[in-house]
C-alpha cells in the first residue's frame, strides 16, 4: 500500500469562490462581532458551563473531576445533502456492524468465508465468550453506535474509528445547542438549524424496544454508571435526567430468581433494560473480574435467560477494535450486500510482516494507533513526534505489532474557531450517534470536536481538545 496523495487543508467555511453556501449568514455575525462582544459571550458560556456542570476529566491532569470541556462558539455548519449523505453511510455502518457482531457470536460465517482473520476476532481480548451462542433482543447487540467521521474535501468523507460499546460526549452535542440558543438567539430565528433535542426520547424508546422477551408492561430502563469518578459521570446524570429514568450503581441492583431488581424506597422494582456505562470487565464479578465492586453478581446469568437486557451488549468491544475496523466495508459487503457509502482511511496492520516493515520505514510520516486504545491515548503522531519519541514507539511495534495499526496524517478539514486573537482556523472531527432498536435512527447533527491548539490534529476531549454546535441545515 502506498501513501495516498493527500490535499491541503479544506476550509469549511472558505474556497476558492469566497464563502461556501452553508456558512454565508455567518460571515456578517463574525464581521459584526466586537473583539469586547465576543469575549464577554466566550466568558458567558464558560459561566453557564460550570453552573450547569458541564465537566469532563482528564486523566493525567491532576485528576480534576470538575475540569470545564473547552467550548468554542463558532458552529460547525452542514449542508442538507451534505448531511443525508453522511446519515446514509453511518446507518449503513451501524446496521453492518451490528450484522458481524450477531455473525460472530453465533455461526462465524464471515470467518468461515475468509473475509476477515479468525485471530482478529476471536483471540481479540474484547471477545467475550459468555456470551457466544446467545442473540440478545432483536438482534441488536450495539445500539448506540458512534461514528468518527473526519473530512477531507469538499465530498471526501472518511471514517476513522467506530465505537460500539459505550461511546460518550452526546450530552455536549446537546448541551453545545442549549447554550448557543441561550447566546444568540437571532441566529436561530435567522438560519433553519434542524434541531437535535429529540436525542433523549429517541435514546429511550431505542431502549424500551430492546426490552427482553420476559419483559411485561411499559420497560423499566436504567443508566448504570461506575460513579462520580468517572470523566464523563457528568453525561450519565445529564442523561438519566433528560430520558426520565434512573442513574444507579451497581450497589443498587441485585439479582434474584430470574430478574434483576433495584432497591427504592418502595421496596424492589424490576429492571428490564440496563443501559451500561461500565466496561465489560466489571459487570459480573461471578463472570468476568472477581474484584470489581461496580457490578452486578449473577447479571450475566439473568442476561442470557433473557430475564434482562444490556446495552450495549457485553462483547461488542469486539467491532472497536482497530484492526477489526479495516474489514468493516467487506461487513457491508458481505452482510448487506451493498458497496460502502463511506470509506475507511488507508490502514496498515502492523501484525503483517509487509505492513509493518512499511510501517517502520516511515514512522515519521504516520499516525500510530493501539488497536485496543481509545480517547487518543497509545498513539503516535509521526510529523508531531520527536525521534527519541520515535524509536520509542518503533520498539513498541516491534515487540508487539499485532497490537498496532498505521494510517497517512490526513489533511483535517478546518473550522473557523475563536481563539485569542480573533478568527482562525482549526482542525475538526464530527461524531454523529446513531441509535440502534426496532428502527436505525439518528438526529441530524453531532459531536464536533476541535484542536485547540494551532495545527494540532488531536481533538480527542481526553487530549485536551474542545467542542463545537453542530449545525445541519434544514430543507
Amino acid at each position: 500500500m502506498n501513501t495516498p496523495v493527500l490535499p491541503e487543508f479544506f476550509n469549511e467555511m472558505f474556497d476558492s469562490g469566497g464563502v461556501r453556501s452553508p456558512y454565508r449568514r455567518l460571515e456578517d455575525w463574525t464581521r459584526d462581532m466586537p473583539a469586547e462582544l465576543r469575549s464577554l459571550k466566550q466568558s458567558e458560556a464558560e459561566s453557564l458551563f460550570r453552573r450547569i456542570g458541564i465537566t469532563f476529566a482528564v486523566y493525567g491532569e491532576g485528576g480534576d473531576p470538575d475540569r470545564l470541556i473547552p467550548f468554542d462558539m463558532f458552529p460547525r455548519v452542514f449542508a442538507t445533502d451534505e448531511w443525508r449523505k453522511l446519515e446514509r453511510g453511518i446507518k449503513q455502518r451501524a446496521r453492518a456492524l451490528n450484522a458481524f457482531l450477531t455473525d460472530v457470536y453465533g455461526r462465524g460465517e464471515i470467518v468461515r468465508a475468509g473475509r476477515i482473520p479468525e485471530r482478529l476476532v476471536y483471540q481479540n481480548e474484547a471477545f467475550e465468550k459468555a456470551v457466544c451462542g446467545f442473540q440478545p433482543p432483536r438482534g441488536v447487540y450495539s445500539q448506540i453506535v458512534g461514528i468518527d467521521i473526519v473530512r477531507t474535501g469538499p465530498d471526501q468523507f472518511f471514517v476513522l474509528e467506530d465505537n460500539c460499546r459505550t461511546p460518550s460526549g452526546v450530552s455536549y452535542m446537546l448541551e453545545n445547542r442549549e447554550i448557543m440558543m441561550r447566546m444568540f438567539p437571532q441566529l436561530f430565528q435567522e438560519n433553519r438549524i434542524a434541531p437535535v433535542e429529540a436525542y433523549p426520547r429517541i435514546l429511550r424508546r431505542t431502549l424500551a424496544s430492546v426490552a427482553p422477551l420476559k419483559c411485561t408492561g411499559e420497560p423499566k430502563v436504567v443508566i448504570l454508571t461506575p460513579g462520580h469518578f468517572n470523566s464523563a459521570y457528568y453525561e450519565h446524570s445529564f442523561l438519566a435526567d433528560m430520558m426520565g429514568v434512573e442513574l444507579v450503581e451497581g450497589q443498587d441492583l441485585f439479582v434474584e430468581g430470574d430478574f434483576v431488581w433495584m432497591r427504592t424506597t418502595e421496596g424492589p422494582r424490576k429492571v428490564d433494560v440496563i443501559y451500561r456505562r461500565i466496561d465489560d470487565a466489571f459487570l459480573d464479578p461471578l463472570c468476568f473480574r472477581p474484584d470489581s465492586m461496580l457490578g452486578i453478581p449473577g447479571l450475566m446469568n439473568v442476561y442470557r435467560s433473557g430475564g434482562v437486557n444490556i446495552a450495549s451488549a457485553p462483547g461488542a468491544g469486539v467491532a472497536d477494535d482497530k484492526a477489526v475496523y479495516c474489514y468493516v466495508p467487506e461487513m457491508v459487503r458481505f452482510y448487506l450486500g451493498e458497496e460502502p457509502l463511506l470509506e475507511n482511511v488507508p490502514t496498515w496492520q502492523c501484525g503483517k510482516q509487509d505492513d509493518c516493515k512499511y510501517v517502520l520505514d516511515n514512522l515519521a510520516d504516520l499516525v500510530v494507533k493501539e488497536v485496543h486504545g481509545s480517547g487518543g491515548y497509545g498513539m503516535l503522531v509521526g510529523p508531531k513526534a520527536t525521534k527519541s519519541e520515535i524509536e520509542l514507539f518503533a520498539d513498541k511495534i516491534r515487540e508487539a505489532p499485532e497490537n498496532y495499526i498505521a494510517q497517512p496524517t490526513l489533511a483535517l478539514s478546518t473550522c473557523p474557531t475563536f481563539v485569542a486573537e480573533g478568527v482562525a482556523p482549526r482542525h475538526v472531527d464530527l461524531r454523529p450517534y446513531c441509535l440502534v432498536g426496532e428502527t436505525v435512527e439518528l438526529v441530524p447533527g453531532g459531536l464536533t470536536r476541535v484542536a485547540l491548539t494551532d495545527g494540532s490534529l488531536v481533538v480527542n476531549s481526553s487530549q485536551g481538545g474542545g467542542v463545537k454546535d453542530t449545525w445541519v441545515m434544514a430543507d
